[in-house]
């Protein structure tokens, strides 16, 4: 079975405490431009998409997330997602080398396909079709 073609970062996705001063520092400060600024109101928080070059960063705003790291909603990193043209055949790659994939989903916001997997020391790393 041939390697599978991690060819880039789709997104970064982070956990901040105030949405209103992340906004303020990613946007106005860093000059981030947003893409998408939608209010979850089954789950109270914002998620705000900025472009990144040919990467977008995901910002969540949730109510109190814990100060240190856990999983999944901590202050800090959330995942690493990686962009891949087929993800069946990249489930399938990392299937055979024993690592579990969770089963597909389709992003809310973008219609597009994803699933999770987990790194040795369990770090979220997201596929991205």
């Amino acid at each position: 079975m041939s390697k599978p073609d991690f060819s880039a970062i789709h997104h970064v996705a982070i956990i901040v405490s105030d949405y209103q001063k992340a906004k303020h520092f990613y946007v106005t400060v860093l000059g981030l431009p947003i893409i998408r600024e939608n209010f979850r109101p089954e789950r109270q928080d914002y998620k705000l998409d900025l472009q990144l070059n040919d990467a977008e960063l995901e910002i969540f705003a949730v109510q109190n997330p814990p100060k240190r790291p856990s999983f999944p909603e901590a202050a800090g990193l959330r995942h690493l997602a990686f962009k891949t043209e087929d993800i069946e055949a990249t489930i399938a790659y990392l299937n055979s080398h024993g690592i579990d994939c969770e089963p597909l989903r389709t992003d809310d916001f973008t219609g597009e396909r994803m699933t999770f997997f987990f790194d040795p020391d369990g770090l979220p790393l997201e596929l991205h079709e």
